[in-house]
């Protein structure tokens, strides 16, 4: 990848683990481009890539629940995020579910890709339109729709 990307990373507390497996899987990768995670996950994932001797921009915001999701929510309508990787725990009630479901709408309405499991954010960070100077992303369009 030449393009240098900022990557949104979230995980909720039953997915930190999997989401650690998964940066430090990808850390060659990674360690290209500036992270920023939410508190806890970012300290994991730099614990993990110190241990490692792997070298990485990471920027930690506050915890989800304190704001964090809100925090990387606001990057994303400025335009300072270029993908989210947010591993969800989906069997689990989270108390900041607003922040959860604004992050996951923000990104939706300024077309910014997020991936919710590890599959989809293998595809999405190996993608090599990344690459493509040709390619640029369509801006997304809301236009009434009659039936008629």
């Amino acid at each position: 990848m030449k393009k240098k990307l900022t990557i949104a990373i979230v995980a909720h507390d039953q997915r930190k683990a999997d989401m650690v497996e998964w940066a430090v899987f990808n850390a060659t990768t990674l360690s290209e481009h500036k992270m920023v995670c939410t508190g806890t996950t970012g300290s994991l994932i730099k614990q993990a890539f110190d241990e490692k001797g792997i070298q990485a921009e990471i920027v930690c915001m506050h915890s989800g629940p304190l704001g964090g999701d809100a925090e990387i929510a606001a990057m994303v309508v400025r335009h300072e995020i270029n993908l989210a990787i947010f591993l969800i725990d989906d069997l689990n009630p989270q108390p900041h579910e607003a922040d959860i479901q604004m992050l996951l709408r923000q990104c939706r309405i300024h077309n910014v890709p997020i991936a919710c499991n590890r599959y989809s954010a293998d595809l999405m960070i190996t993608s090599a339109l990344w690459d493509d100077e040709n390619y640029t992303p369509s801006v997304p369009r809301y236009i009434k729709f009659y039936r008629e």
